[in-house]
Formats: structure tokens, sequence, C-alpha cells
């Protein structure tokens, strides 16, 4: 995962972007909806792919995110067949179609030698099964409990965590952080969140921002 530069500031103290992870601990109904989210995410993906596919055979350019989003609006209101989407938070899709158009475009650089590292194939489409279930939402209520062991997540509303959210509750009372993105995933049978925030932090010593490296760390 890219990372922001640190913001520095004259104050002595910086900005980064920092991701804090939680194991879930949904309830049964919590966990068909994490699943249905995550279905939805994995179909917006392959949906678009498949476009993207289409007009690139016909016009040899892919669509953009906000391209594709539009496109799907207009699909799901006329088809029946679509009104389990609903059911689902928006960003679900949003968020699919953003990450296919950075693949795209990472594809395309890679390619073209613009980007450094291993080769990187054109996108593939996502099997039921034998990919990642994951999705992530970036509008809606995004928050830590005040018990510290629950989370608030658009449309699934508030989910117990199996271990304490201490550590990002205390920075978001004080105002030191903000959270950007919630992104939500299964692994071993085990659903995470993941919020990507801002962090507001001393700079462990040296000028702020002076001779410093983008910041990514995980709590």
């Amino acid at each position: 995962m890219n990372s922001d530069s640190a913001r520095p500031s004259s104050s002595g103290r910086e900005r980064i972007i920092q991701a804090y992870r939680f194991a879930l601990d949904p309830s049964p109904a919590q966990g068909r909806a994490l699943v249905s989210h995550a279905g939805a995410a994995r179909f917006a993906w392959n949906w678009g792919l498949a476009r993207c596919h289409e007009r690139y055979a016909a016009e040899a350019k892919w669509y953009s995110a906000a391209e594709l989003h539009k496109m799907w609006n207009q699909v799901n209101k006329a088809d029946p067949g679509l009104a389990w989407w609903n059911e689902n938070s928006k960003c679900a899709c949003q968020e699919a179609f953003r990450d296919l158009d950075r693949a795209l475009r990472e594809f395309v650089n890679s390619r073209d030698g613009q980007r450094r590292g291993r080769r990187l194939g054109v996108p593939r489409f996502k099997k039921r099964g034998r990919c990642r279930d994951s999705f992530r939402v970036s509008t809606g209520p995004m928050r830590v409990g005040a018990d510290r062991h629950q989370v608030t997540l658009p449309r699934l509303g508030t989910v117990n965590t199996s271990e304490s959210t201490r550590k990002l509750t205390r920075r978001l009372e004080a105002g030191t952080a903000r959270i950007l993105s919630a992104t939500v995933s299964r692994t071993a049978q085990r659903w995470f969140v993941s919020f990507t925030c801002e962090v507001d932090r001393a700079v462990p010593g040296g000028t702020p921002g002076r001779d410093r490296p983008s910041a990514l760390t995980l709590a």
C-alpha cells in the first residue's frame, strides 16, 4: 500500500497516514452482511473489468472509475435482478471501481516501463473462493465505540471487536486522528477491519519533515 508523505509543521509535529487493524466479532446476521458486501465488491470489480475489456477491444482505452460508477448506477436501477445491491453500502461498488482503475493504470505503467518492480499482468476476474473476501468504505459512519470493543461501519452498524480499540479511541477523542476509510477483509474465516487514519504526532527528533520518508504504520 502506498502512503502519503509526512506533512511537516513548524510546531514540531507532523501528519502521517497510519492503519489501525482490529479483529471483528460479528453476530450471525452481521457475518452474512459482511459476506454480502465482499460479494458485491467482487461483482462490481468483475462487471467493471468486463466493460473495460469491451471498450478496449473497440476503442483501445479503458473506462475510468467515475465512468464505471455512472454506468453502474444506470444499470442496477434498470435491472430488477440487481435489487440485492441496495442491501450493501454503495462504497463497496465505488471503491471496487477505484481499485480496478488503479490496477489498470499500474498495468499500463508496468508495460510501458514507467513502474519499478516486477512486470504486472492485466487485472484478472475474481472468482469466489479463490480471491480474498474484502471491501472498503470511505463515506458514512466510521467510528470506534466508547466502550473500546466496538466499531461502527456504514450499513453494517455497530460491530463488536474481539480486541480493544483503545489506541485509536484515545487519538480520536484527543482530536489527533481522523478516519479516512475502512477496509474489511476475511483471513482464515476471521473478519478484520483496518482503519486508514490521518494521525497528528510529535516528530521523534530532528526538523519536521526533513529527510524523512513517507510514513505508513500499522498499529
